[in-house]
């Protein structure tokens, strides 16, 4: 069984002024396989550690103002390095005990509504599952895709985890698409499917005006047969 240390650490800022209070939170991890390291403020991604391309990375949208964090990718691999001994020592010491497991829950839905043949984004979304790591691949038409994008790892309320995987794609009819999740506690894969579908317009909306319409008409011809009738017998 693959063994992980993750650790979260929780701080609380009071801003005097406002009498508001932050959060602001550091989430470090490592695992055989996988390490992470990330910074964040009120549940928001705010800076991580890239250990594949060796950066930093500034996860703010471009319509906040950023701050620099000089030496933070330094600090972050320090970090890791510390996590990676102190797994070394609990392997040895605990033999690999057996973790606590959450099985993941996974939706998938796409970022913008769907337009045929205007590219678009699939998202899906895995949470509620711990120890990290899970693995997340896509298929279109049983064919699986080497391409996809997978965020960090990010903390619940509850101590599990939850984790973005996104792949862009045009919609096409007929095509259908599938995310699998592979995690430690489930027996088999998990996989859910999203179909390209043209929506048909509704002809509930045409029928009722037109039915509207037509007793309106009625109820006028009604109207001035009656009238006329009256104004004969006067």
């Amino acid at each position: 069984m693959e063994l992980s240390v993750f650790m979260f650490m929780l701080v609380a800022l009071v801003s005097s002024e406002n009498k508001v209070v932050h959060e602001q939170f550091v989430l470090s991890g490592c695992s055989n396989t996988d390490k992470e390291f990330m910074y964040g403020v009120d549940g928001e991604e705010r800076l991580y550690a890239d250990f594949v391309k060796g950066v930093e990375v500034d996860a703010l949208p471009d319509f906040v103002e950023h701050y620099p964090y000089p030496g933070f990718y330094d600090s972050a691999s320090a970090d890791i390095q510390i996590c990676l001994a102190n797994l070394d020592v609990a392997i040895k010491a605990y033999k690999n005990p057996q973790e606590k497991m959450d099985k993941p829950q996974t939706s998938i839905y796409t970022k913008n509504d769907v337009q045929l043949n205007v590219e678009n984004v699939l998202i899906c979304h895995v949470t509620g599952f711990f120890p990290p790591p899970v693995r997340v691949s896509w298929t279109k038409n049983n064919e699986v895709f080497k391409e996809d994008s997978l965020s960090q790892y990010r903390p619940n309320d509850d101590g599990t985890y939850n984790i973005f995987s996104s792949l862009k794609f045009t919609p096409v009819e007929g095509d259908i698409y599938s995310c699998t999740v592979n995690h430690t506690s489930l027996e088999e894969p998990q996989t859910k499917t999203w179909d390209v579908e043209v929506p048909v317009p509704s002809v509930g909306p045409a029928v009722f005006c037109g039915v509207g319409l037509s007793l309106g008409l009625l109820g006028v011809a009604a109207g001035t047969f009656f009238l006329i009738k009256g104004n004969n017998c006067n």
